[in-house]
């Protein structure tokens, strides 16, 4: 069974389905998607985000403050610690840096980035990273702060080989997105056939980024499959071992338990 390692289920467009959560989950099942992990990227909706995972046991849920937000709290390295005992939290993020969007001085993303890895560290959860224009940062960072120490995961990884040999060098995953089957994403379908397999996650971003043949659509976390068959035949392997491999990545990784 697959398993979608980052979504955003609070913010899925439900009108194929009533409105309604259950349908884009049985819509997943019926496409062999078993678990899913529902990110946070604020925490004034921190609760949306939990809801799901407090309903349902194979819906998992991570704690953090995306490195675009401008208008909620920004939390201490303290708060998110307490935040994250919650049972269900199995990570800390989406964090990282993003100057894609933002302009002058980003000293502030630095700082939030800076407390998440802290938060990290001390509940010992690991990281997921939202990396975008902001590379080396995002890598010196990393290293400056010892995040490898809880590792974590590259979500929705655009870069090339040389970048994510130095992410894994830094002790962390490498997430394949609906980017992946793009056909102008050359570099990243060179580090899909590369990467150890031991270090593969795949996800959806949804409802963002949906993969090809559904690309500028709303994404859904059923879509995970397709991103699991390109990934499959840029390496020559049959789905289902994409599908294994991966699954049991991400439960290592997030020590996540089974339902």
């Amino acid at each position: 069974m697959l398993v979608d390692s980052h979504c955003h289920l609070d913010r899925l467009d439900l009108t194929p389905f009533d409105g309604k959560l259950e349908g884009a989950l049985d819509h997943a099942k019926d496409h062999g998607v078993s678990h899913f992990l529902c990110v946070c990227i604020d925490l004034e909706h921190l609760n949306d985000v939990l809801e799901p995972a407090n309903q349902h046991k194979n819906i998992y849920a991570s704690v953090g403050v995306h490195p675009n937000e401008t208008e909620g709290h920004d939390p201490t390295s303290d708060e998110l610690v307490k935040l994250a005992e919650h049972e269900k939290i199995v990570a800390i993020g989406e964090t990282g840096l993003d100057y894609f969007r933002s302009e002058g001085d980003l000293e502030w993303q630095r700082d939030r980035f800076r407390n998440h890895i802290s938060a990290a560290k001390q509940c010992n959860k690991p990281l997921i990273i939202h990396m975008r224009d902001a590379t080396e940062d995002t890598l010196r960072v990393l290293k400056e702060e010892d995040a490898g120490e809880t590792g974590g995961v590259m979500h929705c990884f655009v870069e090339d080989w040389e970048t994510a040999k130095r992410a894994l060098d830094l002790n962390f995953h490498i997430s394949f997105s609906g980017i992946v089957t793009f056909k102008n994403a050359q570099d990243l379908k060179e580090v899909a056939k590369k990467l150890p397999i031991e270090k593969m996650l795949i996800e959806t971003d949804s409802p963002y980024l949906a993969p090809v043949p559904f690309r500028g659509k709303s994404n859904q976390p059923a879509y995970v499959k397709h991103v699991a068959e390109h990934v499959a035949e840029l390496r020559n392997m049959h789905t289902e071992e994409i599908a294994e491999v991966t699954g049991e990545n991400f439960f290592s990784l997030f020590k996540a338990a089974k339902p």
